[in-house]
């Protein structure tokens, strides 16, 4: 189980950090015409946001089991 620092730290990654991430990228990328690049990249971004955003829900639930 993480801590709340910690968990806070990740929710704000998944939630906030991670996507503005992908976006910021996504359209800097095209922008600049490294399309075939840019893809590759946000999707890597993406499904990294999507492993802590898998780790944060996992973290609540299990605090969730541990209250009740």
């Amino acid at each position: 189980m993480l801590n709340n620092k910690t968990y806070d730290v990740l929710k704000y990654l998944a939630i906030t950090a991670v996507p503005a991430l992908a976006t910021l990228v996504g359209t800097v990328g095209v922008a600049l015409g490294y399309q075939d690049v840019t893809g590759i990249v946000v999707t890597v971004i993406t499904a990294v946001g999507t492993f802590i955003g898998a780790l944060v829900g996992l973290s609540s639930v299990n605090y969730n089991k541990g209250t009740k």
